[in-house]
């Protein structure tokens, strides 16, 4: 390689690369910081307070609250399926074959069907009253459909044509030929435009231990009710806001006569027993409900004799609790009959048939 005047020459005439040293700079105290996770992890090190708004989620909420919806879908798929278990298991029940070949059926909750709720004054086995044919204490017409609940109540004393007798009181139709005889005769008094669809049959036997399985219910009384005596007590409510148990609210439905007020008839009976219907919705609907599920699910179809099987059960219940509480129509009566009966004319029968089927 020449060189000219001391400075050395590359092969292609270019001068020479420099030589040089690369030296490492030390690390400083922010470099060090890092593998502490910076300040705050220097603070964390040091036991110092942590940096607000920094700090990780613990415990991680996300997570507790995926736990809680897995526990409210298992306990809700726990009431279900003791819910149609014990349906399946009582699904007629009680019912006579004529009376289930005697329903019209086939009608769907989602576009309108018409449940015929019977509640039957049978007493139980220890029942220290006079036995007699049971008699329908409480009839009511309930059409149910997405999202609308539609309800009729035919008082027990009203005169009606039972088919092949005479012109009596419409419950006595319950205790001549059950409830066969009975579908029969609610259908004509309301003119035949009305089918019955399904029927359920409650009776004294069934009703405090369906309440009981809810946990009782609160109703408000505008006025006192009292009674006399049966089956070994007696109501004595005063007015304002009361919670009964099975047996409390049987006999508060029950009060006949309101020592009270002489004045009532059957259209307070009929309304005490929808003020009953009524608070047993709500309890329905309440968190109290959610949380003894199972056994409301196990306990409810144990309680009713039905020709529903477990899916129209449910259906009907699903009305029942989303269709909201509705207003209950009570036929009025004009007048009266023979032997303490009441009469309700063609026209109130027909507007309620009408309001009933919703013009359908």
């Amino acid at each position: 390689m020449a060189s000219k005047d001391g400075i050395q020459i590359g092969m292609a005439g270019s001068p020479p690369r420099p030589e040089y040293k690369v030296y490492r700079s030390r690390r400083g105290p922010f470099d060090r910081l890092r593998g502490l996770g910076g300040l705050e992890g220097l603070r964390r090190k040091r036991g110092g307070p942590k940096v607000p708004g920094r700090a990780r989620e613990h415990p991680p909420l996300r997570r507790i609250a995926k736990w809680i919806a897995l526990a409210v879908a298992v306990w809700i798929a726990l009431a279900l399926v003791l819910f149609f278990i014990s349906a399946q298991f009582e699904q007629g029940e009680g019912l006579s074959r004529a009376a289930e070949r005697n329903l019209e059926g086939g009608s769907s909750f989602l576009f309108g069907s018409t449940v015929l709720v019977i509640g039957s004054d049978q007493r139980p086995s220890t029942s220290t009253e006079e036995k007699s044919p049971p008699r329908a204490d409480s009839i009511i017409l309930l059409r149910g459909s997405l999202g609308e609940v539609r309800r009729v109540s035919i008082l027990r004393d009203s005169l009606a044509q039972i088919p092949g007798q005479s012109p009596q009181k419409i419950n006595a139709a319950y205790a001549i030929g059950g409830t066969d005889l009975l579908i029969d005769t609610v259908e004509d008094y309301l003119g035949g435009d009305v089918e019955v669809n399904h029927v359920i049959r409650l009776s004294f036997d069934d009703f405090p231990k369906l309440i009981d399985a809810l946990g009782g219910i609160s109703i408000t009384l505008e006025r006192c009710v009292r009674s006399q005596k049966f089956n070994g007590r007696r109501v004595n409510l005063k007015r304002g806001d009361h919670h009964l148990d099975g047996q409390e609210a049987l006999r508060f439905a029950r009060v006949r006569n309101n020592l009270c007020d002489p004045a009532e008839d059957d259209r307070d009976r009929a309304a005490r027993q929808q003020q009953v219907l009524s608070a047993i919705r709500s309890r329905f609907i309440s968190p109290g409900a959610f949380v003894r599920a199972p056994w409301i699910g196990w306990r409810v179809p144990q309680t009713i004799n039905t020709d529903l099987a477990g899916p129209g059960l449910s259906a009907l219940a699903f009305d029942v609790t989303t269709g909201g509480a509705g207003d209950t129509k009570v036929l009025e009566p004009a007048g009266f009959g023979p032997g303490g009966s009441v009469l309700v004319s063609e026209e109130e029968r027909a507007e309620a048939a009408e309001y009933l089927t919703g013009g359908e």
